[in-house]
Order: C-alpha cells, then structure tokens, then sequence
C-alpha cells in the first residue's frame, strides 16, 4: 500500500470532528454536563457510539505515540490518557457514579481528552 492510500484510509476511521460531535451531546464546550442528556435508546446508542469512537481512536493514538522520546512529558501524559480510556472501556455504568448517564458522561471525556491528545500529538487538528 502506499503512503497516499495508508493516509487517506487513516482519515477515513479518525474523524475527530464526528468524534467531538458525540462528546458535544453530553458535555457542553467546558467539558460540563449539558442540561438535557438524551435518555433511554437515544443515550445507548450515543454510549456505543463513544465506545466506537474509542476503539478506533486508543490505536492510533498509540501509533502516533510511537514517534515521541521514551522520556516526553507529552508521551506520559498521552500514556496516562490512554489508561484511562480503557479503564473506562472496561467499566459498567452503575447507580452509585450516575448510572447510565454517568457512564456516558465518563466516555466522552475520556474520547474528547484522547481527540486532544490525537490533534497536539499530529500536529493540529484534524
């Protein structure tokens, strides 16, 4: 394959304006809870559209890692993210963090903290 084609199917599974998109519905630009959250299948079809939205980003988030010093400030911080984000992956909404809302609250913030890190890491936004 080459460098054009790899780039342009890159582009095509990170599309961070989508990505904040689903964020913007359920944290307003402070990264605040919006005062309306969807609810009932609206709010687990956006949960699994961030979980999506995860799974694809935590790779290539890691593969533009690759390119930093073993010793960067940026690559712990991104490291740190990174953790975080498959925590959150890994974790089930329950009643005593907010159930449901709760959980997707925590999605988006864990994908809006790793879109960040995706455009600083490539060099602004995508």
């Amino acid at each position: 394959m080459n460098a054009v084609a790899k780039t342009s199917s890159e582009a095509a599974l990170v599309d961070l304006a989508a990505m904040r998109e689903s964020v913007n519905l359920l944290l307003g630009p402070d990264g605040a809870p919006v005062a309306q959250p969807p609810s009932g299948e609206e709010l687990e079809t956006l949960t699994e559209t961030l979980r999506g939205h995860l799974a694809l980003l935590i790779p290539e988030v890691e593969q533009v890692l690759r390119r930093l010093a073993k010793d960067s400030i940026a690559r712990h911080c991104t490291l740190a993210c990174l953790g975080d984000a498959r925590l959150r992956l890994r974790a089930e909404p329950t009643p005593r963090y907010g159930g449901a809302i709760g959980y997707a609250r925590r999605l988006a913030r864990a994908l809006n903290a790793l879109c960040e890190h995706h455009e600083q890491l490539s060099d602004g936004p995508s």
